[in-house]
């Protein structure tokens, strides 16, 4: 015999003619799976209504004790039709002083109720696209470092190793290669730290456009690490996407490591170091090189006459306002939060008013963006990193 379908107004039906023959309450909440509350309230419903009694009921509220009435709704919408390149702060002003003795709604809520009738103009977001910048081809030591990772590889213990190496671009001298678990900056922070240390400062780096040297979501794809360098007055040069070539005397020692350090793998990371250390050694002070007229890159690289000695301070004495970004990227001035980017996390940045409620944030001597009141929201400069880094305008 097939299961026969039960149906909500069927059970409370059946529950009702149980209780009308003298049934115990308490016995048939227990047989039917609901609480004593739960059948009073469906006989209590049927005295009242009837059979009607026991049909569902609307959950909806009654009333919703914050919802806008709607003539005052309906005047927004009218206001803004007559005004269509006016935002909800002059809407609602307008609107406060046409009806005085109406409490208005909030700009926000203004906003959502033009945005609820698609009378709202979405912008769109100028997103940065990594397109390279302007590429140096100096000749003196230390005017240009290059740095990458070499491709993973995997050990015999089955982990994989990121070879961070850095050269120097004129004499090809091999500054650093390091065997890192992942590409994460805070491992990158600490090679690059311990070759500013012995090395100094170069001039300029030259990477890719890949983590931790750049990133797409952010501000001119800059980020914690190539803000430290430029804090520390280096430039940046990034090349090309798909374009490897630009980076081409890195990318021809990346393949002698790969065939004289890499294979076979090591066991583990220190074996591997230890053949990287021992590959520098090589690479720098035995191995001949046809682009140097045979001679060591030892030979021709000196160490950078600009030493290492931490972040020098930031000071804007031409701006309106000095204010630290705080860990999430924002700028917090007063009551508003205007979201910059994490890359500048902990960073000093400068802001100046240029028009009335409109303000410029720069960071050194480059321009990023500049805000408003009302939206809060970055809308970045020209990309200073695009070309030939500039300085920002003057006062």
């Amino acid at each position: 015999m097939p299961w026969q379908e039960c149906h909500k107004m069927d059970e409370r039906l059946r529950f009702v003619a149980r209780r009308l023959d003298g049934e115990k309450m308490a016995v048939l909440c227990r047989e039917f799976g609901i609480s004593r509350k739960t059948g009073y309230k469906i006989f209590s419903r049927y005295q009242d209504c009837g059979v009607e009694g026991l049909t569902d009921r609307s959950r909806r509220p009654y009333r919703h004790a914050r919802q806008l009435p709607f003539q005052i709704e309906k005047a927004i919408i009218q206001l803004k039709q007559e005004h269509p390149s006016w935002g909800a702060p002059k809407l609602r002003e307008r609107l406060r002083r046409q009806h005085s003795d109406v409490h208005c709604p909030a700009i926000s809520t203004v906003h959502a109720i033009l945005d609820r009738h698609g009378l709202v103009k979405r912008r769109r977001r100028r997103v940065y696209k990594p397109e390279g910048t302007a590429l140096s081809r100096p000749y003196v030591p230390n005017d240009l470092w290059c740095a990458d990772y070499k491709g993973e590889f995997m050990l015999a213990d089955k982990r994989y190793c990121y070879p961070l190496t850095i050269t120097d671009f004129a004499s090809r001298y091999l500054i650093s290669c390091e065997a890192l678990a992942n590409t994460k900056a805070l491992y990158a922070f600490t090679v690059f730290e311990r070759a500013f240390k012995d090395f100094g400062l170069p001039a300029a780096i030259r990477t890719d456009n890949g983590a931790p040297f750049a990133s797409a979501n952010s501000l001119f794809g800059l980020t914690r690490l190539s803000v430290w360098w430029l804090r520390l007055g280096i430039d940046i040069e990034r090349i090309k996407p798909g374009h490897p070539q630009q980076n081409g005397r890195h990318e021809r020692m990346h393949l002698t490591l790969k065939q004289e350090a890499t294979k076979p793998a090591s066991k583990n990371f220190l074996q591997q170091q230890a053949r990287f250390d021992q590959f520098i050694s090589t690479f720098n002070q035995e191995r001949p090189h046809e682009a140097l007229n045979m001679r060591y890159p030892a030979e021709l690289y000196s160490p950078s006459p600009r030493p290492y000695n931490g972040l020098p301070a930031l000071e804007y004495p031409f701006h309106d306002r000095t204010i630290t970004v705080t860990r999430c990227g924002r700028i917090c001035m007063g009551p508003l939060k205007i979201n910059l980017s994490q890359a500048f996390a902990g960073q000093r940045v400068g802001v100046k008013q240029v028009e009335e409620k409109i303000w410029l944030v720069s960071f050194m001597r480059y321009d990023l963006g500049f805000f408003d009141h009302e939206t809060c929201r970055i809308e970045s400069a020209e990309n200073p990193f695009a070309a030939k880094l500039l300085p920002m305008s003057p006062v």
